[in-house]
């Protein structure tokens, strides 16, 4: 089972690879803020792991397992960008809240996830009653 950090490169390198078509060391550690030399350790460790084929100098393709993981990771940030849309959450820090709980949920909470956006998107009436008696029970907290 791949670590969380593991999980961030495997989206950042499937993200990379779909826009363009490669992913080196370098694209990677820019997307991240960190160092290539960083990247490439992580590169090898998922190579051990089956999860990509490192070559230096060439770069990184991910293996079919590798893939897998960094496409439902990818789908599940996207899942939760969406629920905080469609909630309009508002953080200054919803990017590292959507990357802390994107390695923390199953399949079934993602599918509940989306099935809740589309839920309020179709039926705005009741996505402002929901936003209304949020906003009421922010007030009572405070």
């Amino acid at each position: 089972m791949p670590t969380p950090s593991m999980e961030d490169y495997l989206e950042k390198i499937y993200l990379i690879f779909e826009q363009k078509g490669y992913a080196r060391a370098t694209d990677v550690a820019s997307s991240l803020d960190v160092l290539p030399s960083s990247v490439t350790k992580m590169m090898q460790k998922l190579d051990e792991k089956g999860l990509g084929v490192y070559e230096k100098y060439r770069g990184f393709i991910l293996t079919p397992k590798g893939i897998k993981i960094a496409k439902d990771i990818a789908y599940k940030h996207h899942i939760l960008e969406e629920f905080f849309r469609v909630l309009e959450i508002k953080s200054d820090n919803i990017y590292n809240e959507i990357e802390g709980l994107e390695h923390h949920i199953g399949e079934e909470m993602a599918l509940s996830i989306a099935s809740l956006v589309k839920f309020f998107e179709e039926n705005p009436g009741i996505k402002a009653s929901y936003l209304k008696y949020r906003q009421e029970m922010s007030k009572q907290d405070s």
